[in-house]
């Protein structure tokens, strides 16, 4: 038994030791985990816009009866919560936070604009201000602000307007140019007189015929009259089946003609089909003077300092400056026009303006100069340690794409969103400059192949006219040549010579030639026959 009751305290011994080293352990490692220090030393009370359009950046959900804030949610939101969780595992601290929605306590409506709330701050209302504010210098005189997590600007959304623009009573004569319409006169004007002239001879004797015809009462008929210089390569143009000329030279210069009007027509057509149905795509909006000095309305977003930059920068009567709030708001707005209360412009920011143009499709466009901003990010107390902190999460949190691709598939439906990518616009330029009228130039190669096809016919047709010039030449150099002492010599041996020659042929000339009966009289010969 005592060795029983030995063992047993032993064992029991044994149990409290371990027991006592197991808690001493817990206790050890307990005391050695401390809880991360609070970023800004408190709960960071955080002030959000509070507003009913454009929620994909930061909506707010109120519990009606309490006015409370009962979920939030956005793309500013989603990245300011990846940059708290960035701070928490790299930087060491812990971030507390509540988000406050920017209200009246009475009534649950937005207390006022992105300055007045970002004025807040400054009144240390808020600790920050997290939504899609944009970082404009009239701001930074009450906060810091992070670097941007999005790039931003202003532009003009438009609704596209088609035709009408650059269209005139002259548009016709468009798509050639003036030294075109000049040239094809010039030719019409050579090939003409170059067929007249080449018809000449059969001008003469129609004329001839025709006073013989009408003196029978015929008709007259069809001649080349001095009209024709210009007439006449147009008619055959139109009218080939004529018979206007005779010659074959004639007849080739004009198959030239009507090959050369051919190439002529079909580019005048395709050209100003192109100007039309370019024109036709093409959006119209007036230019920023434009609405400046005439009646158009102007349309701006709600809570927007962009009102201030519509009158101070852009120079815009605030009379005809319109609030609006809702990307439904911006779409009625654009239809109805100026005519009909509506607007003719709305200034936006750029992901204001791709949200709705990925909304409302290719009706409306994002037009205009490009006024830029440095981006949207968040506002905190000017010289807070914060901002740094932030701004590095920031930094890290958009570079990185494991962050970035599931916010902006979740928003947006794509990675990689660029908010200054002009994917969106279309071509502003006019017809005139995307579809220039042809010139000369275009046709330089024709006109030349038509000039010496011309001249040739001429050639071939008038070889009378050229071979007179050189039987000419000929007479007078044969003449140049006489006066010459070596020819007078060559010429004098050549005359003896040919004298000699003479008197030979005279002397054997009676007994090699019998003469001929012809060279007797008839009577003699007569005689002959008789005897």
């Amino acid at each position: 038994m005592g060795k029983i009751n030995y063992f047993a305290c032993i064992i029991i011994q044994s149990w409290y030791l371990m027991v006592i080293i197991t808690v001493a352990e817990f206790e050890s490692v307990d005391s050695s985990v401390q809880p991360l220090p609070l970023l800004g030393g408190k709960k960071l009370i955080i002030g959000i816009p509070f507003k009913t359009g454009f929620t994909e950046f930061v909506e707010a959900k109120l519990d009606p009866t309490t006015l409370q804030l009962v979920h939030v949610s956005g793309y500013s939101i989603d990245i300011f919560s990846a940059t708290v969780d960035y701070i928490k595992r790299y930087s060491h601290f812990n971030v507390s936070y509540d988000f406050r929605p920017f209200i009246k306590n009475e009534t649950g409506q937005s207390a006022g604009s992105y300055d007045k709330l970002v004025q807040q701050v400054f009144k240390h209302r808020y600790d920050a201000v997290v939504g899609d504010v944009s970082i404009v210098a009239e701001r930074t005189r009450y906060v810091d602000f992070t670097l941007p997590y999005a790039e931003s600007g202003v532009r003009m959304l438009v609704r596209v307007g088609y035709g009408g623009r650059g269209l005139n009573m002259w548009i016709f004569l468009r798509p050639f140019s003036w030294d075109l319409w000049l040239s094809i006169i010039l030719v019409c004007a050579f090939i003409g007189a170059a067929i007249r002239f080449m018809e000449r001879r059969n001008i003469h004797n129609n004329n001839n015929s025709h006073e013989e015809e009408s003196a029978h009462g015929s008709p007259p008929p069809q001649q080349l009259k001095g009209i024709s210089i210009l007439w006449l390569p147009i008619d055959q143009l139109f009218l080939p089946q004529r018979e206007s000329v005779g010659k074959n030279c004639s007849k080739f210069v004009l198959v030239v003609w009507l090959i050369l009007g051919f190439v002529l027509m079909q580019s005048y057509t395709a050209n100003l089909s192109s100007m039309l149905t370019v024109d036709q795509l093409q959006q119209s909006y007036p230019s920023v003077d434009d609405l400046r000095t005439g009646g158009s309305n102007i349309g701006y977003p709600t809570d927007s300092y962009l009102s201030e930059v519509l009158v101070d920068k852009f120079k815009f009567d605030r009379s005809r400056l319109k609030n609006l709030t809702k990307m439904e708001d911006y779409q009625k707005a654009l239809d109805k026009g100026t005519p009909k209360g509506g607007v003719d412009v709305i200034f936006e920011e750029i992901p204001y303006i791709k949200m709705f143009l990925k909304k409302y499709g290719s009706k409306y466009n994002m037009v205009g100069p490009h006024y830029r901003t440095d981006g949207l990010g968040f506002a905190f107390p000017i010289n807070s340690n914060l901002t740094s902190y932030f701004s590095r999460a920031i930094l890290n949190v958009t570079q990185n794409d494991s962050f970035m691709q599931p916010i902006e598939m979740k928003y947006f439906g794509s990675s990689n969103y660029d908010f200054e990518d002009d994917s969106y616009q279309l071509s502003t330029s006019t017809s005139s400059d995307s579809t220039p009228s042809l010139n000369s130039q275009s046709f330089a190669g024709l006109f030349i192949i038509t000039g010496i096809a011309t001249f040739l016919a001429l050639v071939v047709s008038e070889s009378n006219i050229w071979r007179k010039p050189v039987t000419l030449a000929k007479v007078y150099s044969q003449k140049f040549l006489l006066m010459s002492p070596s020819w007078a010599k060559s010429k004098q041996s050549m005359d003896v010579s040919t004298k000699q020659g003479n008197k030979i042929c005279s002397i054997s000339e009676p007994n090699s030639i019998p003469e001929s009966p012809s060279r007797f009289p008839k009577s003699n010969l007569a005689l002959d026959t008789v005897v």
